[in-house]
């Protein structure tokens, strides 16, 4: 059974950096694309960044140079670094295995 849990959510305040965990088990992670997505209060579920297998990354146009992902094939896990967070940044976080597995998501809230 595979299971993805992202985790690292929480309140900060504009301007500071946070770092985000998708923890998955029950999958060659090593083969896997991981995707990052983001939904916030009364819009859709948004694409905010991808590495694939071989490690190319690939961003959405208001994080580039803010946000970076990365992907430890040892420990299973992908990690999304973002910094100079803004209020617009608020959203629970969602991580996607192979475009199939998502797990519950990580709140996090940015105040100004």
């Amino acid at each position: 059974q595979v299971r993805v849990v992202e985790s690292g959510g929480r309140l900060v305040q504009a301007g500071e950096s946070l770092r985000l965990s998708c923890t998955v088990s029950g999958f060659n992670f090593k083969i896997a694309t991981v995707k990052w997505f983001r939904q916030s209060p009364e819009k859709e579920r948004e694409w905010v960044a991808t590495i694939t297998a071989d490690g190319t990354t690939s961003f959405e146009d208001s994080v580039k140079g803010r946000f970076s992902v990365s992907k430890n094939n040892a420990w299973n896990r992908s990690q999304l670094q973002m910094n100079n967070l803004s209020p617009a940044d608020t959203a629970v976080y969602y991580c996607n295995i192979v475009d199939r597995f998502w797990g519950k998501g990580t709140q996090v809230i940015v105040s100004a």
